[in-house]
């Protein structure tokens, strides 16, 4: 039988990215906006010699669609999309757009985080 570490998909890679995502909380709080959490990120990430592209445009979902319609705010060596909010409730429509990234880039793990709670509750989203 499988312990459950050995069940999680990237599990080095995203408990490093849950432990940059709680630095950064922990460090600048709750009441900044999505851009300047995604700026301590990608510092972190740059410090840390880790592969991303930030802003990163999915490719067209249908023939006349316009470019850059989804963009996924994180993608971590090329395996795992991360999803920043700043609100103070996630909805489904938060889970929908992630879940619909992980399926139009073929992605298997999607991680959101809300900044904005008090407690950084990261959510895991298998595609």
């Amino acid at each position: 039988m499988l312990r459950n570490k050995e069940k999680v998909i990237y599990p080095e890679l995203s408990y490093l990215i849950y432990g940059f995502c709680f630095k950064i909380h922990n460090e600048l709080g709750r009441f900044l906006n999505e851009k300047q959490y995604g700026d301590a990120l990608e510092k972190l990430l740059k410090e840390n010699k880790i592969n991303y592209i930030r802003e990163f445009a999915l490719p067209l979902s249908f023939d006349g669609e316009k470019p850059r319609r989804n963009i996924v705010d994180f993608l971590i060596e090329d395996k795992i999309i991360l999803e920043f909010k700043v609100k103070q409730f996630l909805t489904k429509e938060d889970y929908y757009q992630l879940k619909r990234y992980l399926v139009s880039s073929s992605k298997k793990l999607g991680i959101l985080f809300n900044f904005r709670q008090q407690a950084l509750s990261p959510k895991r989203i298998l595609n």
